[in-house]
């Protein structure tokens, strides 16, 4: 008897002292970073002792993997609420403004249309258009800064989830290596290390786990792609910019570059890595491309109607600003040696939409023009259009249109060969005034019409508009290439007479003669300018059209100049519909509200998200996290269960002394 009562008292301290350690490991691990809980259990043997023990982790894998999708959005929305806010405040910002320039621009205008004649007043235009060059740079800056630190904060994370990737597959290593025993006992701290590598994962991207068959956690990303395979093998991220090797795209790197890296899905990634790859998108790539645009835009109207006007030196005028050429960016699998270089075709800066393009050779000679969004893909319906001369622009479209582009193409292209062009990313940081005198401001018209002061009739002629350049010579000075038009009435009905350098003509043209020279017909209707003759003239009428000598006085261009501010000129959309075009106030107002938008859409998310993980989390360290009044009460209760046991040895030994005695 006294014999069994030592093998039951002794079974009892065992187990006791054993409830005991694992008590106090977690007591003591309660701030230990990743500790998961732990229970030891006993079996009973034959004679309802105790036997042997086995020590476990409490916790619910599911609870587990539910933890982490959920730090995945969370983090995937911290990181963008806080990159978008920053430039949802810069932009928001009085000084950074683009609609302050645009006005102070125009509002110089009015005050040079005031006092044509006037250099000083030319110099204050020219000076806040210098203003709305340096706003276009120092809002580029913000966006190519900004750009800068999503790509270092990019490597740095691509980095840190290298490293908890390979942790995770040596560590896997380990627990395999146990595993495989017979008794398949694991080093309980392993396991939290990995499950703790595995959660700091899925805080930099979203993954997926299922369990291998050696006691491994193979990983995958949420698209599917693996990261952490059976045997030791994982795959690994990299960062490649093709074809632009300032936007780095996030590549599954399979056997260290021994085979084609994978793409990765980055619209499924989430957490810290997703956040920023979404932010730049999303948000700063948009918004470049749209400052980019609108700086075309506003370049190409003012060239567009300055080359209408006469300036102050006589001679018809040339463009206020420079807009800049890029080289587009060659994919790295191009098999020929083509290079293609974009800018503006004159006159077409409403058709280009706040893209980029990709141009892909169908053949040498023939290219199919796409607009692409941020990650690549193709909006709408591409164009095509033929290479001639090395040219490709819309006199070259064959099918679609040409975006505005004026491309030439140098080298010799292959086939299948592509190239991203990023004219408007580009454009804001390099658009530049193309002259710096102010007597280069084309504020005068360079006709004028006369009605001759012997004409008997009240009727009148227009002042005139000028719609292109092509039939007045540039000179200096300049002249119509006509020579000056006379129109005298005749005494036939309706019937005029014009004379100019191509001879003498009779036409008939029904009143009211509203736009003469298109109503006239060939070939004065290409004269690129035109007038309205008013009420009934009189038989030997005359009114004549010549250049506008000494018309320095004249604010007419300056007018037209100054209706620019008004008109819709940029293109809002890729895909055209009935409202898609907005002046340039209205389309900077949009990209700011845009960025506002998103940024507080992103935070409303970011909040419903960040109630999610704390949800998670609460419920997760239920299960698995150290309550130290539970422990504490089973301290006290394991250390009364060691005593009675020690009181069972005791008394053991005593009966055994007894029996002892009594045998003497």
């Amino acid at each position: 008897m006294s014999f069994d009562l030592m093998q039951i008292g002794t079974s009892g301290v065992r187990a006791s002292s054993e409830l005991l350690q694992t008590t106090s490991r977690n007591i003591s691990n309660l701030n230990t970073k990743g500790y998961i809980r732990e229970r030891t259990e006993h079996a009973t043997t034959v004679g309802n002792m105790v036997g042997r023990s086995e020590t476990v982790r409490l916790i619910n894998d599911f609870a587990a993997k539910q933890l982490n999708r959920d730090i995945s959005n969370k983090a995937y929305y911290d990181q963008f609420v806080t990159e978008s806010s920053r430039i949802d405040t810069l932009f928001a910002e009085e000084s950074n403004s683009l609609s302050t320039s645009i006005n102070t621009m125009f509002n110089s205008l009015q005050e040079s249309m005031n006092q044509p004649g006037s250099t000083v007043s030319r110099s204050l235009f020219m000076n806040s258009a210098q203003g709305l060059v340096e706003q276009m740079h120092r809002l580029s800056n913000i966006v190519f800064d900004q750009k800068s630190v999503v790509n270092e904060q990019l490597s740095l994370y691509t980095d840190e989830a290298n490293s908890l990737i390979e942790k995770i597959s040596q560590l896997n290593n380990k627990v395999a290596s146990t595993y495989t025993s017979d008794d398949h006992t694991v080093a309980l701290s392993v396991l939290n290390e990995r499950d703790q590598a595995i959660r700091d994962l899925s805080e930099l991207v979203d993954i997926e786990t299922l369990d291998g068959s050696n006691g491994e956690k193979l990983v995958f990303l949420g698209s599917g792609q693996a990261l952490v395979m059976e045997n030791g093998t994982f795959n690994a991220f990299a960062l490649d910019g093709d074809p632009d090797p300032n936007v780095k795209d996030l590549k599954l790197d399979v056997r260290s570059g021994k085979a084609v890296a994978l793409d990765v899905d980055l619209g499924s990634l989430k957490g810290k890595i997703g956040g920023l790859m979404a932010f730049r998108d999303d948000i700063l790539q948009p918004a470049q491309n749209q400052l980019g645009q609108i700086g075309i835009a506003i370049a190409d109207a003012f060239n567009q109607q300055n080359a209408l006007g006469m300036d102050l030196d006589g001679n018809l005028g040339g463009d206020i600003f420079s807009i800049p050429t890029v080289q587009g960016y060659a994919f790295q699998n191009n098999a020929g040696t083509g290079v293609v270089n974009a800018t503006l075709e004159a006159g077409l800066g409403s058709s280009l939409p706040a893209s980029d393009f990709q141009v892909t050779f169908l053949t040498a000679t023939t290219v199919e023009i796409s607009a692409i969004d941020s990650e690549g893909n193709v909006i709408g319906t591409p164009s095509t259009a033929n290479v001639t001369a090395g040219a490709i622009n819309s006199s070259t479209i064959t099918s679609g249109e040409s975006f505005g582009l004026d491309m030439t193409v140098a080298g010799a292209p292959a086939a299948g060969d592509s190239f991203v062009v990023k004219l408007n990313s580009t454009a804001a940081g390099s658009l530049e005034l193309a002259t710096q005198r102010p007597e280069h401001l084309a504020l005068a018209s360079p006709i004028r019409t006369e009605v001759s002061a012997n004409n008997i009739s009240t009727a009148s002629i227009s002042a005139g508009v000028v719609n292109n350049t092509s039939n007045i010579n540039a000179g200096p000075p300049i002249a119509l290439a006509q020579g000056d038009i006379t129109i005298t009435k005749t005494a036939v009905a309706n019937q005029y007479q014009i004379v100019d350098g191509s001879g003498t003509n009779l036409v008939t043209i029904t009143p009211p003669a509203n736009s003469f020279l298109n109503a006239a017909g060939a070939p004065y209707n290409a004269y690129g300018f035109d007038f309205d003759i008013e009420g009934q003239p009189a038989t030997g009428d005359v009114f004549t059209i010549k250049v506008n000598k000494d018309g320095f006085d004249d604010n007419r261009n300056g007018l037209a100049l100054s209706q620019l501010k008004d008109d819709e000129l940029v293109r809002q959309g890729v895909i055209a519909s009935a409202d898609n075009l907005k002046t340039f106030n209205e389309s900077y107002a949009g990209l700011v509200t845009e960025v506002g938008v998103i940024a507080n859409q992103a935070k409303t998310n970011g909040a419903a998200f960040d109630a999610l993980a704390t949800q998670s989390e609460t419920w997760f360290e239920s299960i698995s996290g150290v309550n130290l009044d539970e422990e504490a009460a089973n301290l006290l209760r394991f250390q009364q269960s060691y005593s009675a046991s020690a009181q069972i040895i005791s008394a053991a030994r005593t009966i055994f002394d007894t029996l002892l005695s009594a045998a003497r």
